[in-house]
């Protein structure tokens, strides 16, 4: 085998699983199409799961001189912001970062980590048997290869080749509205030029290297098919004609047009083969959250991957990908689905009217807390909870565990996520039991790291908690509250034995 796993496409989402199955010892080969890196970004923001997430690998240091935080960010362009900053994280922030840049970051760990990356690798055909999956694909020169491995994932985009060679249905609704974006070297210096722009409902955002980027929807061009080509002049004549200036605009370095198709694959594995990122869900991007959405999709599927390929993976483990992700595709694609109809109404002669006063209702609900906080989780994906098996199962089950500081028994101050950087499942005692970490190496040493807890930060979630299996994606597998310390060593290795797999050795 080439591989034990191949992963088609070097996007955010191919490079972030690669980073995690080579982060737990499976060789992986990464095949993508183009020959150099995407050099244009269409994706600028790292929402606060998606920081937490390179927190947790402690790569986020990587991100932060590169970017910009901002507190806040918006639904469906209303004028009242998400308050991000308000949520339970310390990353309560969008962190504004041209795609590019975290493609750039992630292939560069990966390479770290050893993986292979091969570049002007067009996959051609996807065939699976009992024991893996076999591609032919083209390579740089004309000539073709056939690769192997034991599986293999789709991150090749919304019209994916590996998803179509898996047969796997990808049901939704047909673009019906565009809009258009463009990079620009040279815009209008004056103070204040570009405010009657953005007062209009035009996007306008500063990039690196000096570019300004410049979104919209033209009413009277809305209906034009993505597939169209965008001129400058085009450009151009629609900022005028919204805003009553062409803004300046010159030297345009990227323009392109992108519409509002809404699919989800009907499943996001048929047998050795998955999907993730955008093979598996497109929409349009609203509130900037495919990006984020196809990262948490690699963190989720990794380490699942991972057992899968070592052999320990419990039973049903890798089919809970789907189980747990799809819904997260469903949830986004639909909340796109309505910030678009929001836009699109504005737009629309016979609708303006009501459109603004629905409008202007949903900027009061915004006001209040608690409509915001249930906005800002979704789109922040803080908010994401992966239901348990079991209806009794405690509380903090399936939810983010809160990142608290902590000491250990021996060891320095550290915080939860600092403990996640090796992508195990960390178990937690937080009743003070010495013998825990014995207790667990003898049969799961190699897969789960046992710390037992002298001290840790206050958090309403852990009121009462005693111990708690965090996976290695931060959910939580398992918590008890019972201070019986013989009842909970078998509420442990039942937990233990059905996340991390059958022991290696009993006592």
């Amino acid at each position: 085998m080439n591989a034990d796993v191949i992963v088609v496409g070097a996007g955010p989402t191919g490079l972030m699983l690669a980073c995690e199955l080579a982060l737990a010892g499976v060789r992986t080969r990464v095949l993508e199409r183009r020959t150099e890196p995407q050099r244009n970004s269409r994706a600028l923001s790292l929402h606060p799961r998606s920081a937490e997430l390179m927190d947790q690998r402690g790569l986020l240091d990587r991100f932060l001189p590169l970017g910009r935080t901002v507190p806040g960010w918006h639904f469906a362009g209303l004028p009242t912001q998400l308050d991000f900053s308000a949520l339970d994280s310390r990353h309560g922030y969008t962190l504004f970062l041209a795609q590019a840049r975290t493609e750039a970051i992630l292939e560069e760990r990966a390479h770290e980590l050893g993986v292979e990356i091969s570049r002007g690798c067009e996959t051609l055909t996807v065939r699976q048997d009992a024991d893996g999956v076999e591609m032919e694909t083209r390579v740089p020169g004309g000539g073709t290869e056939t690769v192997r491995g034991r599986y293999a994932v789709g991150c090749d985009g919304g019209r994916s080749v590996v998803r179509q060679a898996a047969r796997i249905d990808f049901p939704g609704t047909d673009e019906t509205l565009t809009g258009v974006l463009g990079d620009f070297a040279v815009v209008d210096p004056r103070p204040g030029a570009l405010d009657a722009a953005r007062a209009r409902g035009v996007i306008v955002a500063p990039l690196e290297d000096g570019l300004t980027r410049f979104v919209y929807l033209d009413p009277e061009r809305i209906r034009v098919p993505a597939r169209e080509p965008v001129t400058l002049e085009e450009f151009r004549t629609s900022l005028t004609r919204i805003t009553g200036s062409d803004c300046g605009i010159a030297e345009p370095r990227w323009l392109s047009r992108f519409g509002n198709a809404t699919r989800l694959a009907a499943s996001y594995r048929s047998g050795r083969v998955l999907l993730a990122g955008d093979a598996a869900h497109i929409h349009f991007p609203a509130a900037g959250q495919g990006l984020n959405t196809g990262l948490q999709d690699a963190v989720n599927l990794g380490w699942k991957l991972a057992a899968a390929v070592g052999g320990w993976a419990p039973p049903g483990l890798l089919d809970s990908y789907d189980g747990e992700r799809r819904p997260v595709g469903r949830s986004m694609t639909e909340n796109t689905e309505v910030q678009t109809l929001l836009a699109e109404l504005t737009l629309v002669p016979q609708y303006q009217r009501p459109a603004a006063a629905l409008r202007e209702l949903l900027d009061q609900l915004l006001g209040m807390p608690q409509v915001n906080r249930r906005l800002a989780d979704q789109v922040s994906a803080l908010g994401t909870h992966y239901p348990p098996a079991d209806p009794d199962a405690d509380p903090l089950v399936g939810r983010r565990m809160p990142d608290v500081g902590l000491t250990a028994a021996g060891s320095e101050a550290t915080r939860v996520y600092e403990l996640l950087t090796r992508g195990r499942f960390i178990l937690l005692g937080l009743a003070g039991d010495p013998a825990l970490r014995e207790a667990v190496d003898l049969g799961w040493g190699s897969r789960v790291t046992a710390v037992t807890v002298d001290k840790y930060d206050e958090h309403a979630a852990l009121d009462g908690v005693t111990e708690v299996l965090v996976r290695p994606d931060g959910h939580v597998a398992w918590a008890t509250r019972t201070t019986d310390a013989d009842a909970r060593a078998a509420e442990r290795v039942h937990a233990l034995t059905a996340w991390a797999g059958t022991p290696s050795s009993r006592s």
